[in-house]
């Protein structure tokens, strides 16, 4: 049988590729070429699935005797990717464009690509488990916890995980990098990607404004009771919850409460103003195929490094949700995903909306 892995030229998807081929598949490896960019993007796009990138994968696949296509999904990435990320933040959210391109990249453009070239499976080097149980798939938390990346996995339908193999879920990150080592991979001590990858520099502002050509609109910062404190750069300047770069001067430390995009102002408050006790939800995804018939008691993330919060979800039939939270949450943030598990399986999860 064949697989198709996706790899990266980082370690962990050469060693999930090496892995494949032991378990006796013949393994295609590929390459997701997604960006050049648009000349007013600027440098930012250059740093990321770049010539060193696929490099790195093509050496690596050439070591390990498999055949190497590199796919352009520019017009994809732009659309679905960025496209969704510069909207988000215009519009006021805080977005998590890693589970965009997971969705309609990885799992979506990128498994159809493998049913063309008639591969059995599509693997990744992602840090998570599939478990088939009582006749549905599971999508479960990785072994090694500080990698473990299933909640930006939470829109998977049962048709992928069934087509979906994640050979790094039973690994820790010392134990890929010593094998990537013993097999003489050239990425075997590569460091991890840490930032959005289209941008490297964390200047989300600065990105949105040079790809859209278009400079945040000033507005003003209202506190408390309804009182302007001073001017703001253009709300895509802000998050909820952010305390630094906001230059109001006060008796005590300011936090951004909410972002309204609709007159154009940013709200501030104390510390204890960015506690909220519930999320609304919008297109919610439940792992299993069906929408629970009543309310769910579970564990509920509400950003990627946030440990799971005790919760009760109640679904609606519009698609949406809401949570409220057993503790009030600090600053829960619209255009981040809300992932459910129970105990270290994802239940499913949604975007939200609102608080």
């Amino acid at each position: 049988m064949k697989a198709l892995i996706a790899m990266s030229g980082g370690v962990d998807s050469s060693a999930a590729a090496f892995l494949t081929q032991q378990a006796g598949y013949e393994a295609v490896g590929c390459t997701m070429k997604l960006l050049d960019g648009p000349p007013e993007a600027g440098e930012a796009l250059k740093s990321c699935c770049g010539l060193d990138d696929i490099e790195d994968a093509r050496a690596v696949a050439r070591k390990l005797g498999m055949s190497y296509y590199v796919f352009n999904f520019k017009d994809e990435f732009s659309e679905q990717v960025i496209g969704r990320f510069v909207r988000a933040y215009r519009n006021g959210e805080t977005p998590n464009p890693c589970i965009d391109c997971n969705r309609y990249l990885k799992f979506g453009k990128l498994l159809r690509r493998a049913e063309e070239l008639n591969c059995a499976c599509l693997v990744t080097g992602h840090y998570a488990r599939v478990v088939r149980e009582g006749g549905a798939y599971l999508l479960k938390k990785a072994l090694d916890a500080s990698k473990d990346q299933s909640y930006v996995l939470y829109s998977l339908t049962q048709e992928q995980l069934a087509r979906i193999r994640f050979p790094l879920g039973e690994m820790r990150k010392s134990e890929v990098r010593a094998l990537a080592e013993a097999q003489g991979l050239v990425n075997a001590r590569k460091k991890d990607s840490q930032d959005i990858c289209f941008v490297p520099d964390g200047d989300y502002a600065g990105f949105i404004e040079g790809y859209t050509g278009q400079a945040g609109e000033p507005g003003d910062f209202v506190g408390e009771q309804g009182e302007v404190l001073g001017r703001h750069r253009g709300i895509i300047h802000y998050t909820v919850g952010q305390r630094r770069g906001l230059g109001i001067p006060a008796a005590h430390p300011l936090y951004v409460r909410s972002l309204s995009v609709q007159d154009n102002t940013v709200h501030l408050g104390r510390k204890e103003t960015l506690f909220s006790d519930t999320a609304r939800l919008t297109e919610c995804h439940w792992i299993a195929g069906e929408t629970p018939p009543g309310p769910v008691r579970c564990g509920v993330k509400i950003r990627y490094r946030h440990p799971e919060q005790g919760a009760t979800v109640y679904p609606e039939e519009n698609g949406g949700a809401l949570v409220v939270f057993d503790a009030p949450q600090r600053a829960v943030t619209p255009g981040q995903a809300a992932v459910f598990y129970d105990g270290d399986t994802v239940l499913g999860g949604g975007r939200i909306a609102s608080t």
